[in-house]
């Protein structure tokens, strides 16, 4: 089970146990308990000494949190507009599926490692958690053949779909974006949707002594910057712009404004390259 999924779900129990909550997961604590590695990790603000001054359960943990909020409410409002599937890239520790008031017509497609999708479906399965539209996970690696095997289990490529690939492509060689992005276009209808996060730093070692990548590595041995990609990354977003997408990209301290809760600029800011976009296909 991957570390970092697990820092987004601890992050997300933080997040649900506040009482300005901006999302609830009602399940992230027990991914982090069944988790022998992060046992200790805290899934509740007042487990933190320095509470929200933590920069890593504070500050950052409450970015994951405004994150959730975020593409939660994008997956909504394009089901609303028509969207009836739902296809999460390095699906994780979502639990959308499960929390969020989707049409009840509409098909969720996990896709991740088989690992990951086993220790998930272990929690939810001892929870008796049962989701509250179809479900399908796709046990698939992205580096291999991951579109095929989403067709396989019935994904229509004729009709509109809502897509997300949250915190994931930074992590991902420039080449390994591109053709993930390429095959999204390729497989979505006019009307689908595509929401992603992608990080403009010309140099991301230069956020190594961050308060949040100096926290992350001291209190739970995480090194984020060994596991982004250190080359150079695509722009994805004009990409999608020349083949007849709409876009528009938006740095996290807008929603923070927005919501009224949610980190804000500090200096040397490793959130100050992090940008989301959002994108939706258009009828040619």
């Amino acid at each position: 089970m991957g570390l970092t999924a697990l820092l987004v779900a601890a992050s997300r129990a933080v997040e649900t146990h506040r009482h300005d909550s901006l999302a609830q997961d009602a399940y992230a604590e027990h991914f982090v308990r069944a988790a022998p590695a992060c046992t200790h990790w805290p899934v509740r603000i007042e487990e933190v000494v320095d509470g929200d001054d933590n920069p890593l359960w504070g500050r950052f943990a409450r970015y994951f949190g405004l994150r959730t909020r975020v593409l939660d409410d994008f997956v909504l409002r394009s089901t609303a507009a028509g969207a009836r599937q739902v296809v999460l890239l390095g699906a994780g520790l979502d639990t959308r599926a499960f929390r969020l008031d989707l049409p009840s017509d509409c098909v969720v497609f996990e896709i991740d490692r088989a690992g990951v999708l086993a220790f998930k479906e272990q929690v939810l399965t001892g929870l008796s958690a049962a989701a509250e539209v179809k479900r399908v996970p796709v046990p698939v690696d992205l580096r291999d053949d991951w579109a095929g095997a989403l067709t396989a289990v019935g994904f229509d490529t004729a009709a509109p779909s809502v897509w997300l690939a949250e915190g994931l492509l930074f992590y991902l060689p420039g080449p390994a974006e591109t053709y993930l992005v390429d095959t999204v276009d390729r497989l979505t209808a006019a009307g689908s949707a595509l929401a992603f996060e992608a990080k403009l730093e010309k140099d991301l070692l230069a956020y190594r002594d961050s308060p949040i990548y100096t926290a992350t590595r001291r209190l739970i041995g995480i090194d984020l910057l060994d596991l982004f990609d250190k080359g150079p990354r695509p722009d994805s977003a004009g990409a999608l712009t020349a083949r007849g997408w709409s876009t528009s990209m938006h740095s996290p301290f807008e929603f923070t404004r927005r919501h009224g809760r949610g980190p804000l600029p500090e200096p040397d800011d490793a959130l100050e390259g992090n940008r989301w976009v959002f994108a939706r296909k258009l009828a040619p």
